[in-house]
């Protein structure tokens, strides 16, 4: 199970790797860095949620405990990768990677990590539901 959650996680990273070309790109030129520091974690937010949707049964969590673990391995490899690759793989300071989570500038990176009812890790475990349910 946790192999092809990190298999998933891979997918999920090329989703945040283009949606943060998409931000760059597209968002931030036509709404201005705001605009586009706001959207884009909504817009990954929903990726991810659709992701796990159609990946959450080849992952097969058992049980809620296991989903919640999945969720909680993602977390995890989320800021590994953010903290790890963006300091050593990427050249950026630590103090402009722990500026990403400065909700007072305006950078909302950190809602889609910590908020329960947004999440797509703490809303985990409600997918599983959905997804048994339709097998049902």
């Amino acid at each position: 199970m946790f192999i092809r959650a990190v298999l998933v996680w891979l997918i999920i990273l090329v989703l945040a790797i283009l949606n943060g070309a998409f931000r760059q790109g597209l968002l931030i030129p036509r709404f201005g860095e705001p605009v586009g520091r706001v959207l884009s974690p909504i817009i990954l937010a929903v990726l991810v949620l659709v992701a796990a949707w159609i990946l959450l049964p080849w992952i097969q969590p058992h049980t809620q405990r296991d989903a919640w673990l999945v969720g909680v391995l993602w977390l995890v490899l989320t800021l590994a990768f953010e903290f790890l690759a963006g300091h050593y793989l990427f050249g950026d300071p630590w103090e402009r990677l722990l500026a990403e989570y400065n909700v007072a500038r305006g950078r909302f990176w950190v809602h889609h990590l910590a908020c329960p009812n947004c999440d797509s890790d703490a809303a985990f475990p409600c997918i599983m539901n959905l997804v048994s349910a339709r097998r049902s």
